[in-house]
């Protein structure tokens, strides 16, 4: 399906091996706690954080090589796949940092210590980003925040969050930490598949300069290099996910007999197992095209290719596990079993990094401005 340089094959059985070894007894049991103790160990390996800079604690490999190990890992732990800070707030700060950002957030990020939460989302602004009302305004030579954000995850467990925001330019970003004077958390929620998001309030928060990740008229588009990176290891993270739960069902097909025989020698399972496979195998092939293209375009993931593998990844994870719970009946549906954990975690990866409707939104816009791309 793919064909790796001999360093990435070897990185990719070795990851491989470690998380059957280490990460699987407890997979699909972690109810939306974070898995820290397979970051810590991850870190040990020198795998978390591969694909930021060495001289932060990161492995200084690049995105396709996050993209690889996420993956891998989902395949084995969805759970501490989600968990991994190569993209994200991360990203976003390895990418447009000060260096004095880098070395105060990456170093224990990378050590598997620390969190990066991302803010976008506002009450009335999510899809629209442009109507967010978090602004950052110049008083007497300072930088003073104000505004709120809401469903942001992790917050819980992070010192910082990198914050949109809208400067007398335009839009931004910036490195916020939460418990600078002014920010107040506000409530908290608990999600379908036991994460916390957070609302905040930021009042009168003085934003040092060196703070400031991109400002000025490209700076949104500048943040889309690291938000595309986000889609696409969103993307990996459906796929390794799927080919989790294909895992599971493949097995409890071959296990579960009825009338005399496994239930996978029924024609009609084995054309859901077909099915099934077919998808992945193509959702996996169009992430990697993507990436592919984007380390050859110097680390500038396309936006067609982008959205199209973000989007259908997250589509086949949904029919996926759906068919995976059909498959184990009434095993699968008890509270407590990895299937139905895992259909609740599922859902999520159609609305994170842009809703379906939102990446079809920007397919059709590409294309009524490019075309259908050519194959060459």
């Amino acid at each position: 399906m793919l064909t790796l340089t001999e360093e990435r094959r070897m990185l990719v059985e070795t990851v491989r091996d470690l998380a059957e070894s280490e990460f699987a007894e407890k997979a699909g049991t972690w109810q939306g706690d974070k898995p820290w103790e397979n970051l810590e160990l991850l870190a040990d390996r020198g795998y978390l954080g591969i694909s930021l800079p060495e001289a932060y604690g990161g492995g200084g490999m690049n995105e396709f090589d996050a993209i690889l190990l996420q993956e891998t890992v989902g395949r084995v732990c969805p759970d501490t796949a989600y968990a991994l800070p190569d993209m994200g707030a991360p990203r976003a700060v390895a990418m447009f940092g000060s260096d004095a950002v880098k070395e105060r957030y990456l170093p224990s990020v990378c050590a598997g210590e620390d969190h990066l939460a991302i803010a976008i989302s506002e009450p009335e602004a999510g899809s629209d980003v442009p109507s967010m009302k978090t602004r950052v305004e110049e008083v007497d030579g300072d930088l003073v925040l104000n505004g709120e954000k809401i469903w942001v995850s992790g917050v819980d467990e992070a010192g910082a969050a990198v914050v949109w925001a809208k400067f007398p330019e335009g839009l931004g970003t910036l490195v916020l930490d939460l418990d600078a004077p002014g920010v107040e958390i506000g409530q908290h929620f608990t999600n379908m598949f036991g994460h916390t998001q957070t609302q905040f309030f930021m009042n009168d928060v003085l934003v040092p300069e060196e703070h400031v990740l991109t400002r000025g008229p490209a700076a949104f588009k500048e943040q889309l290099k690291a938000l595309n990176w986000e889609r696409l290891g969103n993307a990996a993270l459906s796929n390794g996910t799927a080919a989790c739960v294909f895992d599971l069902a493949l097995e409890y097909a071959g296990d579960r007999e009825q009338f005399g025989q496994p239930i996978g020698d029924f024609q009609g399972i084995e054309w859901k197992l077909a099915d099934m496979a077919k998808q992945v195998q193509t959702a996996r092939n169009q992430t990697y095209a993507a990436a592919s293209a984007a380390e050859s375009a110097g680390g500038v993931p396309d936006r067609l290719s982008t959205h199209v593998a973000n989007l259908y990844s997250g589509e086949v994870l949904d029919e996926v596990v759906d068919e995976a719970l059909q498959i184990h009946g009434a095993n699968g549906y008890q509270q407590g079993h990895p299937i139905e954990y895992f259909y609740r975690f599922a859902r999520s990866r159609r609305i994170a990094a842009g809703t379906d409707e939102i990446q079809k939104n920007t397919i059709a816009r590409v294309l009524k401005e490019e075309g259908l791309p050519s194959l060459v």
